[in-house]
């Protein structure tokens, strides 16, 4: 069967979705303004950090105030829940949902030791009919379609992810399947096996269930390749989205260069005005400097002058600092 382009659109259960180039959840960092970044720039569908179900089930104030705030302009938009509990998963999903989600993807990926401690993430590919429970308490409390995001498996070699997102679709009704196919302890490193991916959708085919490739799509190259190589349904970008919205842009036909870099310092400025909006000036000022970095490497900006914006204590001294640098760029071009 011939592959759709990244353009067209597509469908999760009844949810459509604009084009197959989306945002995947990212841990400590996708929350609204940068998912409404990501779909301002051309992304299809937009993720969010992942949110604890006990976080949303006992009412967290920080849970419920900034991991869960949703713009009007997002949507469609995902929730992507973590737990192991799946009453406590009901009672998160239907929060998520009465909170405006479209539809409530489950991580059964995440690799960080923490989170698999606890049962959550990745160790749930060790215990498959939890996490079809996990999965049909979520359709239950929110009354949305369900999707996961795993990994191929815990340790090199292991399949316990191709074998689960089988049964996830099949016996627990799950809507569509992201999957990024490297082991859970390499967690980032080495190369995926796309390989893996395009078996699960030839497993899958006929289901409606589309299947999603994850994992080392660090370009816009890097993702046709991937999306060729998979035969996926859709891209699901990450690290390659981190400041660099404009990939989005890139695969959906709206750009076909890179970004100016007037456009690079007007993006990270708007970004630390999101920041201050969401966090307020005093946490946004440290919360930002996550976000220097991406940005200044697109400037070309390294050492001392890079340090110097790390160091800054309030907002409106990084903004000058930020407008300063910018000058500098344009004048030793």
């Amino acid at each position: 069967m011939t592959q759709a382009p990244l353009t067209t659109p597509f469908r999760i259960a009844d949810v459509e979705i604009a084009n197959r180039v989306l945002l995947a959840p990212l841990a400590g960092i996708g929350n609204w303004f940068v998912r409404l970044q990501a779909r301002r720039h051309g992304a299809g569908l937009a993720v969010s950090e992942m949110v604890s179900s006990f976080g949303l089930h006992y009412r967290n104030e920080r849970t419920m105030t900034e991991l869960l705030r949703i713009h009007p302009s997002e949507h469609p938009v995902s929730i992507q829940l973590f737990g192991h509990d799946p009453e406590v998963m009901v009672s998160g999903a239907r929060i998520a949902a009465e909170a405006g989600a479209d539809l409530i993807d489950i991580n059964m990926g995440c690799p960080v030791r923490k989170v698999r401690k606890a049962g959550a993430g990745a160790e749930l590919l060790r215990r498959p009919d939890l996490a079809l429970d996990l999965a049909r308490a979520a359709a239950e409390g929110s009354g949305r379609p369900v999707t996961v995001k795993l990994r191929s498996g815990i340790e090199p070699g292991d399949r316990s992810g191709i074998e689960l997102a089988v049964r996830l679709v099949e016996e627990a009704g799950v809507a569509a399947i992201a999957l990024h196919p490297r082991s859970a302890v390499v967690q980032h490193k080495g190369d995926p096996n796309y390989a893996l991916v395009r078996e699960l959708v030839e497993r899958l085919g006929g289901t409606g269930s589309p299947v999603i490739v994850s994992g080392g799509l660090a370009s816009a190259a890097a993702v046709r390749d991937a999306y060729r190589e998979s035969g996926a349904d859709a891209v699901m970008i990450a690290r390659g989205a981190l400041g660099n919205p404009w990939i989005f842009e890139e695969l959906t036909g709206r750009r076909g260069a890179g970004p100016t870099q007037e456009e690079i310092v007007r993006e990270l400025l708007w970004t630390m005005d999101q920041a201050e909006r969401h966090l307020g000036p005093s946490r946004a000022a440290h919360y930002t400097r996550k976000f220097y970095p991406w940005y200044l490497e697109r400037l070309g900006v390294r050492g001392t002058e890079a340090d110097s914006l790390q160091r800054t204590e309030t907002l409106d001294a990084a903004r000058e600092l930020v407008s300063g640098l910018a000058r500098g760029v344009a004048a030793a071009a």
